[in-house]
């Protein structure tokens, strides 16, 4: 008797799953044939890791669809605990929090946030709180919580597929995030989208955007500079240092006499800066590592401090242009937003600032030193100075005419 019973249970634990996967794909396959089709397809698939693995055994009719349980980077954590703990230490783990960390990021419509079609579209990789997790659910359904399905799309998860260049370019492209354009359009991309049309043999030396930003496969995604190139300490040269304050004063790091304010916890925490001199290193260490792989380590050095001098001129033009704002605040020409904490202007309030010339030094900020900076180090020469500098100059023309014009007709 006991050995029967022995026998039922064991056969309960083989083929249930079985059967249980058999139901879903039967059923699925009527519904959602592309979902069974990937699953299929993939390596879970092939290796028996039924539906129930990720979503539970709680919804099975059409009735109880409200059962069904959404996979988070816990759920990846099970079997892929290395990929998750590196994830969970980088950038993108960050990304949720960062968005809503910016001053005004309450005041956008809930489809623009949550909705996955604006700025949570991309920064919903990042981690979510229980609670950010039930407002999801309520507000939008409470999809776009499992994170390593922006890159390993679902219901694949393709590692071949994260690893392709085309990966990235979803979020890594447009306003503040042109990197795709900047990288396919450099020397690098190109060699490599001829790799993939098979002009260039499969073996030539061409590295994507996870060669030089995920390191061995590391799944932090960390770089030197960080999102917004500015970093702690201040540099030696004290201009650089006087005109980087200024950005920190215009960031709300740092308060118009030079404290630091409660918002340096939330670049902490966002991980958007390097905040020690050892942490900045350690990136730039690891990037010359990988650009020594093709080229020799003066080469790479002489690359990266070209970038490193285009931020210090690029921080030299931004300076100016929020010393020019900020004197029309103390003048009283401009009028300071009741949500700015002092009178200076606040470039992370600017996505809605009430008027052209506020807006302009957002743009400068965020669209134009990002494309100079950023083309530098992508190897991008366009970008870098038609794109970044260039606009960057025309920018601070324009704000510098405007500050005038509207003091002449305030007066």
């Amino acid at each position: 008797m006991a050995r029967a019973l022995l026998a039922v249970v064991l056969l309960a634990l083989v083929f249930g799953p079985v059967a249980l996967a058999d139901e879903c794909e039967n059923c699925h396959k009527k519904i959602t044939p592309g979902i069974v089709s990937d699953w299929q397809l993939s390596k879970h698939g092939q290796g028996g890791i039924t539906c129930a693995v990720c979503h539970g055994r709680e919804h099975m009719s059409a009735q109880d669809v409200a059962n069904v349980r959404i996979p988070t980077p816990e759920t990846c954590a099970g079997c892929h605990e290395t990929q998750v703990e590196q994830f969970k230490g980088g950038k993108h783990a960050f990304a949720w929090a960062a968005m809503n960390a910016m001053p005004t990021a309450h005041w956008q419509p809930m489809a623009l946030m949550g909705g996955m079609k604006g700025c949570g579209g991309c920064h919903k990789i990042g981690l979510k709180s229980e609670e950010e997790i039930k407002k999801l659910k309520s507000d939008m359904g409470g999809f776009g919580l499992a994170s390593c399905d922006a890159c390993h799309t679902r219901h694949l998860f393709s590692v071949k597929e994260a690893k392709q260049p085309q990966a990235c370019q979803t979020c890594h492209m447009g306003f503040d995030h042109p990197q795709w354009e900047m990288y396919s359009s450099s020397k690098h991309g190109v060699r490599y989208l001829l790799k993939q049309s098979g002009v260039l043999p499969g073996d030539a030396a061409a590295p994507t955007c996870q060669t030089c930003h995920m390191q061995e496969g590391n799944h932090a995604v960390r770089t030197g500079w960080g999102f917004l190139a500015v970093r702690l300490p201040m540099p030696e040269d004290k201009q650089w240092a006087a005109d980087r304050a200024t950005i920190l004063q215009a960031l709300g790091v740092l308060d118009p006499e030079g404290n630091p304010t409660g918002r340096l916890d939330v670049v902490k925490a966002a991980d958007v800066a390097r905040l020690t001199q050892e942490d900045w290193q350690m990136e730039r260490v690891k990037m010359l590592k990988t650009c020594a792989g093709c080229h020799s380590k003066h080469f790479a050095e002489g690359e990266l401090k070209k970038g490193d001098d285009m931020i210090l001129e690029t921080d030299r033009l931004m300076a100016e242009a929020i010393h020019t704002v900020a004197a029309l605040y103390k003048d009283g020409t401009l009028k300071k937003p009741a949500e700015y904490a002092h009178a200076f202007p606040d470039l992370l309030t600017f996505h809605d600032a009430p008027t052209p010339v506020e807006q302009k030094l957002f743009v400068m900020f965020l669209k134009h030193r990002m494309r100079a900076f950023q083309g530098t180090f992508h190897a991008n020469p366009d970008y870098a100075l038609w794109y970044g500098w260039s606009e960057m100059r025309q920018d601070l023309a324009e704000i510098k005419f405007a500050a005038e014009e509207m003091r002449r007709t305030h007066k």
